[in-house]
C-alpha cells in the first residue's frame, strides 16, 4: 500500500466527513438521508463514467470514491439514525430505513444507468 493513497483517502474523507457534519447540523435526519441518497447516486455515476474507464489517476478515483463519498455516506450514520428514530418514533424509523435502503439502491441504479449512457459517448 502506498502512503500517497492513504494520505489522499484521508484528505478526501476529511472533506466528506465535514460536509456530512455540516449537512447534519443544518438539516438533521433529512440531511443525512439526502447525503446517503445523493452519495449512492454519485458513487455509481463516478464508477461508470470515470473509474471504470480509467479517465483519472487511480489515486484520485480512490480519493473521490472511498474518501469523499465514503465519508459523506456511512452505514454507521444510517444505523445510528435509525436507532435514534426508533426510540422516539418507530414509524418514522421504519420509513427512514425503507427510504434509505430502497432509495439508495434506486439512486445507485440510476447513477449506474446514467454513467453507462454517458460512457458510450
Amino acid at each position: 500500500m502506498k502512503i500517497r493513497k492513504v494520505i489522499v483517502v484521508g484528505l478526501f474523507a476529511f472533506g466528506g466527513g465535514m460536509l456530512r457534519y455540516l449537512v447534519n447540523s443544518s438539516w438533521g435526519v433529512v440531511g443525512i438521508l439526502g447525503c446517503n441518497l445523493i452519495g449512492s447516486f454519485l458513487l455509481a455515476l463516478l464508477t461508470y463514467t470515470v473509474i471504470e474507464r480509467k479517465l483519472v489517476a487511480d489515486w484520485l478515483s480512490l480519493g473521490l470514491g472511498t474518501g469523499l463519498i465514503g465519508a459523506l455516506t456511512t452505514f454507521s450514520t444510517f444505523a445510528a439514525t435509525t436507532i435514534q428514530l426508533w426510540q422516539s418514533h418507530p414509524l418514522a424509523a421504519g420509513l427512514y430505513f425503507i427510504v434509505s435502503s430502497c432509495g439508495g439502491l434506486v439512486m445507485a441504479l440510476l447513477g449506474a444507468w446514467l454513467g453507462r449512457r454517458l460512457g458510450r459517448d
